[in-house]
């Protein structure tokens, strides 16, 4: 619209120059000479210079008709060769003209599709060089953009992303609305001095200035770059911050600011070319080139932080997948190590090792992997750590835990599972025909010293003795969590105080076996009197793998102890009421020797309602077992039923049932766990250190 505007322009003026020469030449005729004629000759060629062809055949027939009206009509004091001259020189000029402005338009043309053509190839360089090297790296994708600006775009080249980009989180598309913070993460310039914005690099609410171009340009949907003429600059920047050179004068004089938008619409940064050497601003055209730029840019830029936001989800997942602190038990010492896949491989199997305490001073070792990658196998590995945790609970044996965990498997839902209407499956309830774990599952008993194991899949712990012996643990091999309807075995052994109990994930046998003296180092790593069971977990690593693992490796450690016979104390009980009273005697005696009769509170209650329920509703024989700990004590009372008591909320007037209300607002916890001749129920309550008077005796 405004080369049209300009156009009407130029022929208007064109044409008053016909009328103003044409009465010039008439005025000034005479004596035969044609002194005007020449400047009529100017007309056409100054609109083959200046228009179109159409437009110039418009200015050049009014300009052939003045001559013709003025030298072969009005003029008569010229000479015939005079007349001729005159108007030959214009229609020559007439019928230069188009073939003048042909050849203008054409080279005009050549030009612009020269440049089309330049930075069509500076578009495709900067689409082949940026992100393609470490592609999920943002530092180096900001580098990498801002050297493919400079020095064929912009003088100098920023790029600044914001403080939340760069600390891995997804930024709120409100950004812009209140303070925010940029950081300059990579900067290039053609000036050997390679000098900086006088910016801080941190912007914030105080350099409204420096925010005013983002804001501008990423308010726009879709987000454009942003133009800043002279004056604005000056006040951007402030002072030039490029000194001239010999021979040549430098300032700061354009500078556009382009968005770096993800596709959710959220500004993840900023882009700021300037030109400082080169005399011609940034135009129009520029103005799409760093946009694109700016948008091929924040396209790895956008990448890089989903990929570093899945990471991090993944990190917290791996987190807890593994205990913070390893529990401090009386039954053992314990200690673990998990040592992450190699990054290009990070996720293939992911391993997770814990220590449950159970009931009665005992204590429940696991070490599982799941294999596969990816979110999904955290979340899988997560779900069956919390349901090991769950089923531990229940005081199962080793075998039965795994039955129920691999059917807790076989109800996630699978890859790729989708219900009859087509859509994904998001809850439980779909196939796991995709889903594979490992586990390996142990219960020790500090009183019997005895150890029961199960695994599915997994490589059986080795067992160093006190006395250095190193043997495999002959466990039958178990199937794989997943598969369903297959059985598991569990087998039992004795296990001497101090002995050394190692369970380690597949990927840590294999190392072990494939190492020149595998066996070798893993004797002498584990054997008695090496130092505590961290630096051990250490050594065993760093013996073994002499590099990262393609998939995840995890060791757990357990020296083993045991209650003596002055922590343990049992009686054998009639299945009368009789019992309940001889009961109470026997406790509290216990509790004196021990020096726990003041620490103990509300211990005859716990022991009267337990034993009372055992006479009353359960089978003989009646057993009772009192263990000690070192902040709490364990009161046990078996029978010969399998029936497990149920808690009751009595009503105000009911005789009865409110016997394990007592006892489980006395204790800590309470519980019930099935054996193969009956049950034991079990509760735990937390008493003081015996006086220092009877720790002396």
């Amino acid at each position: 619209m405004a080369s049209v505007r300009l156009s009407r322009w130029v022929i208007a003026l064109l044409i008053a120059y016909i009328g103003l020469i044409t009465v010039i030449q008439i005025e000034t005729a005479g004596n035969g000479l044609v002194r005007w004629s020449g400047y009529s000759v100017l007309t056409p060629l100054t609109a083959a210079a200046l228009l179109p062809v159409r437009r110039t055949l418009i200015v050049g027939v009014p300009a052939v008709a003045a001559v013709v009206g003025t030298y072969g009509f009005e003029i008569h004091e010229v000479s015939a060769g005079g007349r001729v001259v005159a108007i030959s020189a214009v229609v020559l000029s007439f019928g230069l003209s188009p073939v003048i402005c042909r050849m203008r338009l054409s080279r005009e043309r050549y030009r612009r599709h020269a440049a089309v053509r330049n930075q069509l190839a500076f578009l495709s360089s900067a689409g082949r060089r940026i992100g393609k090297v470490r592609p999920l790296d943002m530092t180096h994708t900001a580098r990498q953009a801002a050297e493919v600006a400079v020095p064929r775009f912009a003088d100098f080249a920023a790029v600044d992303l914001s403080d939340t980009v760069l600390r891995g989180r997804e930024p709120s598309p409100e950004l812009l609305r209140g303070p925010f913070s940029l950081r300059c993460v990579a900067e290039r310039s053609v000036s050997a001095d390679r000098p900086h914005r006088t910016l801080n690099r941190e912007t914030g609410p105080d350099f409204p200035e420096v925010a005013a171009p983002l804001r501008l340009s990423a308010n726009v949907r879709p987000a454009r770059a942003y133009r800043l003429s002279e004056d604005e600059v000056a006040h951007w920047l402030g002072l030039n911050p490029f000194p001239a050179t010999p021979g040549r004068r430098s300032r700061v004089h354009s500078a556009i600011v382009a968005p770096l938008c993800s596709c959710r619409g959220a500004v993840l940064g900023a882009m700021v070319f300037i030109r400082h050497q080169r005399p011609e601003p940034f135009d129009a055209d520029d103005l799409v080139i760093a946009e694109e730029i700016a948008m091929r840019t924040a396209v790895y830029v956008d990448n890089a932080l989903r990929h570093a936001c899945a990471h991090g989800m993944a990190r917290s997942l791996r987190r807890s997948l593994l205990p913070r602190h390893l529990p401090q038990l009386a039954a053992v010492e314990a200690a673990g190590r998990h040592l992450a896949a190699d990054p290009p491989h990070a996720g293939l199997d992911t391993a997770w090792f814990d220590v449950i305490p159970l009931s009665s001073a005992r204590v429940a070792l696991v070490v599982g992997k799941v294999p596969g990658h990816g979110v999904r196998t955290f979340a899988t590995a997560a779900q069956l750590r919390a349901a090991v945790r769950a089923l531990a609970d229940l005081d199962l044996p080793p075998d039965e835990l795994l039955a129920h965990l691999g059917d807790v498997l076989m109800s996630l839902p699978a890859k790729g599972a989708r219900t009859p209407h087509g859509q994904p499956v998001a809850a439980v309830g779909g196939t796991a025909d995709d889903l594979r774990a490992s586990c390996l599952y142990a219960v020790y008993d500090p009183v019997s010293r005895r150890c029961a194991l199960a695994g599915s899949g997994h490589p059986p712990p080795a067992v160093v003795t006190p006395d250095g012996g190193v043997e495999t643990v002959d466990l039958p091999p178990g199937p794989g969590l997943g598969l369903g309807g297959l059985p598991f075995e569990a087998v039992e052994m004795d296990l001497a105080e101090g002995s050394l109990l190692a369970l380690f994930t597949d990927s840590l046998v294999g190392s072990c076996h494939q190492h020149p003296a595998g066996s070798r180092a893993l004797r002498e790593i584990l054997e008695p009197g090496r130092p505590a069971l961290d630096v051990m977990c250490e050594s065993l690593l760093a013996t073994l793998l002499d590099h990262r693992p393609h998939d995840d490796a995890a060791l757990l450690l357990v020296r083993t102890r045991t209650l003596d016979a002055g922590s343990v104390a049992t009686w054998a009980l009639p299945s009368s009421l009789s019992a309940v009273p001889d009961a109470r005697a026997y406790v509290s005696g216990q509790l004196a020797a021990w020096g726990l009769e003041d620490g103990a509170c509300g211990s005859d209650l716990v022991v009267s309602e337990l034993v009372t329920n055992a006479v009353r509703h359960a089978a003989p024989p009646v057993q009772l077992r009192v263990i000690r700990q070192e902040n709490s004590l364990i009161y046990e009372v078996s029978d010969g039923s399998s029936t497990p008591p149920r808690q009751r909320r009595s009503q105000a007037y009911d005789e009865c049932g409110r016997g394990l209300f007592l006892v489980s607002e006395l204790t800590e916890r309470w519980g019930v766990r099935h054996g193969p001749d009956g049950k034991t129920v079990w509760a735990e309550q937390a008493c003081a250190p015996a006086s220092s008077d009877h720790r002396r005796l």
